[in-house]
């Protein structure tokens, strides 16, 4: 690990808070996440993984704790948050949607246009440029997404569970495009996910969290050599294990909420 990793984060609390109530989100959330790494953070529903992402995008504050991030480019905003849904504008055609964040800078026409298509190219949306949000699936509403936030060159994807609400196939073309995508930028990736099976795919890490209120109770490390195909996670004996590993750490804190 390197002095200056691109996210730091130090003892993070989050308490929220409701008349005489008070529910803790997370406790104690310490870890680094270096320049150009893919991390996946994986755990129970409610365990808080969601609000972290929204502290470090400037979505909530966290009650107490901080956290840093290394910004390289004054030229380049810190970061992009992808939604599972509600990520693009409905009255904006797929075109305007993945321009905004470029247009919004006020950067030359030209270069906005020559980023725009670029990313359309790559997420094979070229011809469905004009038309608007209504008129697309959910999964190429989910291309559209990517498209808008790679486009816009942030230099970390804060992804909060961008293919949950997908079919299979559908699933597993966009993470084949995100990986392609992530390869040629090396952007710092942060992304949710619920799919055992889809973390190992795309991570260098996977950071399993706790039952409410989230922690961080461990990290495994994917050394799966990239380009990775599926086959390889369903095949390698040492995938099965990790799999099982995580599939255990789930059940034991599912089980452990309950009681």
């Amino acid at each position: 690990m390197s002095q200056n990793p691109k996210i730091s984060i130090n003892e993070l609390t989050k308490v929220f808070y409701k008349k005489e109530n008070s529910v803790a989100a997370l406790e104690n959330i310490s870890l680094n996440i270096e320049d150009g790494e893919f991390v996946c953070l994986v755990g129970p529903s409610g365990c808080g993984k969601t609000t972290l992402l929204r502290i470090l995008a400037g979505l909530e504050n966290q009650s107490s704790g901080d956290f840093t991030i290394e910004k390289s480019s004054k030229d380049r905003p810190n970061q992009s948050m992808v939604f599972q849904e509600r990520g693009i504008i409905p009255w904006l055609t797929v075109e305007e949607n993945v321009a905004f964040g470029l247009k919004m800078r006020h950067l030359p026409k030209s270069h906005v246009k020559e980023r725009t298509f670029y990313f359309l190219n790559k997420v094979g949306l070229t011809k469905f440029a004009k038309m608007y949000p209504k008129e697309l699936s959910g999964g190429m509403k989910q291309r559209v997404s990517i498209a808008r936030a790679f486009a816009n060159d942030s230099e970390i994807l804060l992804m909060d569970e961008p293919f949950g609400a997908l079919d299979e196939q559908n699933k597993y073309i966009l993470q084949e495009e995100l990986l392609s995508i992530w390869s040629e930028t090396k952007k710092t990736v942060l992304f949710i996910t619920h799919s055992i099976d889809e973390a190992l795919y795309l991570s260098d890490r996977i950071l399993l969290m706790s039952a409410q209120p989230g922690k961080i109770n461990k990290e495994i490390k994917i050394d799966l050599p990239r380009p990775r195909k599926l086959e390889d996670i369903r095949t390698n004996p040492d995938m099965a294990s990790k799999f099982l590993e995580i599939w255990s750490h789930l059940q034991e804190e599912v089980l452990g909420s309950r009681l």
